[in-house]
């Protein structure tokens, strides 16, 4: 959806129906996916017979690491990385470390990904 909303950035508000459509996604599911990317200030709607959904930043302003935080609520690679109290050992454990260093890597990499990346890659 973000894709999408990006290839089409600066042309006006693009329905979810032409969306899902397009990349073969349900509209349901894209009504789902739609409002933490709102409340996330990424997406901007417009109602109405010309409305639908626009990015609310450039898409050169927009990085993978965004999407995927507020899609999936984090990007932790074991639940210990971001909440050490979870577990007696987080303090000494090296399986934790490597997850530790594993996320940052992931974080790092996608941070550096924006949706204009995506769209030159494509």
């Amino acid at each position: 959806m973000m894709l999408e909303l990006a290839l089409h950035y600066g042309e006006g508000p693009v329905r979810i129906a032409d969306i899902a459509q397009r990349q073969d996604i349900s509209v349901k599911y894209l009504e789902q996916i739609i409002i933490p990317l709102k409340e996330a200030k990424l997406i901007k709607s417009v109602r109405g017979p010309k409305g639908g959904h626009m990015l609310a930043k450039p898409p050169g302003k927009i990085n993978v690491s965004v999407i995927v935080k507020v899609l999936e609520g984090g990007i932790d690679m074991a639940e210990c990385v971001g909440n050490p109290g979870i577990c007696e050992r987080s303090g000494d454990c090296a399986a934790r470390s490597v997850w530790k260093a594993a996320t940052k890597a992931l974080d790092d990499k996608l941070k550096s990904i924006t949706l204009s990346d995506m769209i030159k890659a494509s």
